[in-house]
Formats: C-alpha cells, structure tokens, sequence
C-alpha cells in the first residue's frame, strides 16, 4: 500500500479508537488493530499502534492523577506484564497472518465477553497478589501476541471491584508499561522499520485529539446503551478476524 494511503486510512482508524479509548479507558490498540486488519496486515497494524498506544496511556495515566499510588498498587502486576510481553514477543516472532488474525478475533471477542457488567466475581484482598501475578502473565501473552491486553486487564480490575477513577489510572499505568517491551521487541525484530515508525509517530495527533474527545463523552455519558453499542461493533470486527483466519490465502 502507498505510504499516503496508508496514512489517511490508518488516521480514520485512530481517530475512531482515540475515541473509544477515552469513553472506556481501553481499547486502542484493539480499535485501532481490528480497523487497520481492514486494509494491512497484522504485523505492520501492530507495528503501527505503538506510539499512539504509549503516548495515549502516558497522557492517560498524567490526566488521571496520583501516579506514585498507582504505581505502588500494581507494580507486581505491571512487572510481570512486562516481562511476559518481552518474551512472548520474542517467541511468536515467526508467527504468521492468520495465527495472529485468529488471535486477534478471539481475544476481541473476550474483550466483549468480560467488558459487559457483573461477568466476574469479586475477589478478596488476600488474594490480591496471586491474582495480580496470574493476570500479568494472561495480559503479558496476549499482549505480546497482538498488543491487545484488554481483556486480562479488565478481568483483573473487574475483580477488584474498582471504579471509574481508578480503573482509568491503572489501566493508564499498566498499559503503559506493557507497551515499552512491545515496542523494544518490535523494533529489534524489524517490524517496527524507520517509515513505519514515522507513521506510527504521526498517529499520535489523531489518536489524542480522539482520546480528547472520547474523555469529555465519558464525563456526560451515564446509559450503558452507547457502551453496549460500541462492544457490538467489536462482536462484528472479532467475528470477522475469524472468518479472515480461516479462509486467508
């Protein structure tokens, strides 16, 4: 694809998932993977997502206030994230399209499965720090694979019963984190070339200016109908991924 093409195309896609992001807290990369499939490939979609993704989790995490407490919280987790993304990444390096287009589509449809309300038990503070370890590694996989780590993650924090305010922070922080590795590893494996970084830089201005305009939504937005209409959306890219895996030439 033509360098321009892509760049509007990929624009549109963080754009929408800016959007998304700042109404939930995650999703970007998500968003922006399931839309880019569209027109590229999963590796280069990936490749692409890295500097919109940390950039929009540090301006997340700064937006959301008390850094140094969200850190002490779920630093266990965030430094298992951390090293599970590192190696997974490595590991799956020669995996091709469709491997990462099946797990793209399922871990898109888990995403759905656990964002709707009550599907996961509370948990006790004791067990806090095995659940944290357990999830890491759940979120360090996935991540590694295909840099959408949402699932585990709200699985975690569903868990823990969190509210809004501080399902904002931690999901900042800890994507944060989890988003150095990916991007180290991308760029040592020669998928994260000098054009595509450029790219990838560039799409920090539509993913923020999204973000921006997702955040003041969530402020006024009290129904879960929008929500719900958005974890529809992601059914179809999901379902489609799928159906892309299966019969991918």
């Amino acid at each position: 694809m033509d360098i321009w093409a892509l760049v509007v195309m990929a624009s549109a896609a963080f754009l929408m998932a800016g959007w998304i992001k700042g109404i939930a807290g995650i999703g970007l990369p998500t968003a922006a993977i399931a839309f880019m499939t569209l027109f590229t490939d999963p590796r280069t979609a990936i490749a692409l997502v890295m500097f919109p993704m940390i950039g929009s989790n540090a301006w997340q995490l700064w937006r959301g206030g008390e850094i140094l407490r969200t850190a002490q919280r779920y630093w266990l987790f965030s430094a298992v994230l951390f090293s599970g993304v590192l190696a997974t990444a490595w590991l799956t390096q020669d995996a091709g399209d469709r491997f990462l287009l099946a797990a793209l589509g399922i871990v898109i449809l888990i995403f759905v499965g656990v964002s709707w309300r009550n599907m996961v038990p509370p948990l006790p503070d004791r067990y806090d720090r095995a659940a944290q370890f357990v999830f890491g590694i759940f979120s360090g996989v996935i991540g590694g694979m295909t840099a959408a780590w949402g699932p585990p993650m709200a699985m975690y924090l569903a868990t823990r019963q969190v509210d809004k305010d501080e399902f904002i922070r931690a999901t900042g922080f800890m994507i944060f984190v989890g988003s150095l590795p990916l991007c180290y590893a991308y760029a040592q494996l020669g998928f994260l070339t000098g054009p595509l970084s450029g790219v990838s830089i560039a799409m920090l201005v539509p993913a923020i200016a999204g973000f921006s305009l997702g955040e003041i939504l969530r402020r006024r937005l009290t129904g879960q109908g929008f929500r719900n209409a958005i974890l529809i959306m992601f059914v179809f890219f999901g379902l489609n991924l799928l159906r892309r895996a299966i019969w991918y030439d």
